[in-house]
């Protein structure tokens, strides 16, 4: 062979990519049917569903990662003044959008001025300024210390922190935007059948790797045996929110596995928003009491989680900072009874509409079943998922709702979006607990804040403002297909994450 050859060879070798090319397809059986605003961070309704899409499609400043909680992302470093008053973000070098803009300050101030998502009312009143001081780097000025600050820009608290191209978004608008997203992920938009599928590629110049898989498709199957049947016949790969009849039927299977994992950050309550009206009877503490009473929650875990989930008298789960763990009133239905009679509705009374939190509507009939049994009538209402959030977000539903949020963050940031006045599903406030809760935002000192906190978590409970259930242990099913569906890979996340970590058995 001659030394020219030889060279050239060498050249080759030396040209070629660090990263094989991504191969081959996964795909989830999706427990929900998409809605096309979970394509943009700008509208992340303090839920933890919009995140399932946006690990794909898009990355932020800071995130949950395998690494932590806060992991640094887009911006390669941080640091906040001694006052408390400026955070400044070191964008990372050289990262690109799908279309190849560069992510800029620019990107990032705009992201932060478009956002109207979970949070965003709060967020916005504690930012003065947002000043980008050169395409690598961004301040942002606060009118005053607030400790909540990097839990909604790092944590799926908020999707504030997630950027999004300014040139691309001005020139197709919101709408075009949602239609054909442009993100910084680790996945490019393919394309998007609403109730059907969305598709998206590997985009090779991601960042932090390139991803293992091609393509990743997200198919809408809301009914939980189609999407085990789907998993059992290897139409999909992965399911989620996998619940215990099915878990117990999947367990049985060859070659599936289901994973559990202790640790989330997903609580089931009901919510009762007539509690407001002083005509209605939820009115009177008394019959919250009842409700609370009423509900054997024991047996609801077992037939849905096979009893893995920790039940709970709050609405925050116990792994959050600033939590106060609270148990549940025993299940004794002559006592609810006896609760309501007191109340003057000894032969109980029509509560109006029920609505589960879709589609778990076979958990929301059983815990409207407990509510029959001692006298609280209901009738079920179910609703797609999408729909269901908007309603409750815009202040629609009445009767009994069945709650579950399973977004990151603190005890702070859980509470203020249900307990306060700029809290996105909040239909009331209690003006004692809107006063605590900003006392704790304006709280440097950490012992003082828990205290402040621990404060709003007792009222809470002792006025009975939620019946709570129980924590969620989520469940997946996984076919045999998969080496790494990225399923507990970070802490407290009940989906796939980071998708460029997935990977297929070999061959």
């Amino acid at each position: 062979m001659s030394k020219v050859l030889v060279l050239a060879l060498l050249l080759l070798a030396w040209a070629a990519p660090l990263h094989a090319a991504p191969e081959g397809s996964v795909t989830w059986g999706a427990h929900v049917s998409l809605a096309a605003r979970w394509l943009d961070p700008a509208d992340t309704e303090g839920t933890i569903i919009p995140f399932m899409v946006l690990y794909a499609l898009h990355d932020a400043l800071v995130k949950p990662m395998p690494a932590g909680l806060s992991t640094p992302s887009l911006a390669e470093s941080w640091t906040m003044s001694k006052d408390g008053l400026v955070y400044e973000f070191v964008l990372r070098k050289g990262v690109k959008f799908h279309n190849g803009d560069v992510v800029t300050g620019e990107d990032v101030k705009f992201s932060f001025e478009r956002y109207r998502g979970g949070g965003a009312r709060q967020i916005k009143e504690k930012v003065r300024e947002v000043q980008v001081v050169d395409p690598g780097r961004v301040r942002f000025h606060l009118k005053q210390p607030w400790p909540d600050f990097l839990t909604y820009f790092g944590t799926t608290a908020s999707g504030v922190g997630w950027i999004v191209p300014k040139k691309y978004v001005e020139q197709v608008g919101d709408d075009g935007f949602k239609k054909a997203p442009v993100g910084a992920g680790p996945y490019r938009f393919v394309s998007f059948t609403p109730g059907i599928e969305l598709v998206v590629e590997a985009f090779e110049g991601y960042w932090r790797k390139t991803p293992s898989v091609k393509r990743l498709v997200f198919k809408v199957m809301p009914d939980d045996t189609t999407r085990a049947a789907a998993l059992k016949k290897g139409e999909v790969d992965v399911i989620f929110q996998v619940n215990g009849p099915v878990a117990e039927d999947l367990r049985r299977t060859p070659h599936v596995r289901v994973v559990s994992r202790q640790t989330g950050n997903g609580v089931f309550w009901l919510d009762l928003p007539d509690q407001w009206d002083p005509k209605s009877p939820w009115h009177d503490k008394r019959v919250r009491q009842a409700a609370s009473q009423a509900l054997d929650r024991q047996a609801v875990n077992q037939a849905e989680s096979l009893g893995t989930s920790r039940l709970t008298g709050s609405i925050i789960p116990r792994s959050f900072e600033f939590a106060l763990p609270i148990d549940p009133p025993p299940y004794d239905p002559a006592k609810a009874r006896q609760l309501l009679a007191e109340a003057g509705y000894p032969s109980g009374f029509d509560a109006g509409d029920f609505y589960p939190y879709p589609p778990l509507y076979a958990m929301g009939e059983a815990l409207a079943g407990y509510l029959g049994a001692v006298g609280i009538r209901t009738r079920i209402r179910t609703m797609e998922r999408a729909a269901f959030l908007t309603a409750w977000r815009d202040k629609k539903l009445k009767g009994v709702l069945m709650g579950l949020n399973g977004s990151g963050g603190s005890a702070a940031t859980r509470l203020e979006a249900y307990v306060t006045t700029t809290g996105i599903y909040a239909y009331g406030v209690l003006p004692e607990v809107e006063d605590l809760f900003q006392r704790q935002a304006r709280e440097i000192d950490r012992p003082k804040r828990e205290a402040l906190l621990h404060q709003i978590q007792r009222i809470l409970h002792e006025r009975v403002m939620h019946v709570p259930v129980y924590e969620l242990s989520p469940m997946a099913g996984i076919g045999p297909r998969i080496e790494q569906a990225g399923v507990g890979l970070i802490l407290g996340f009940p989906y796939s994450a980071p998708y460029e970590d997935v990977t297929l058995k070999k061959p």
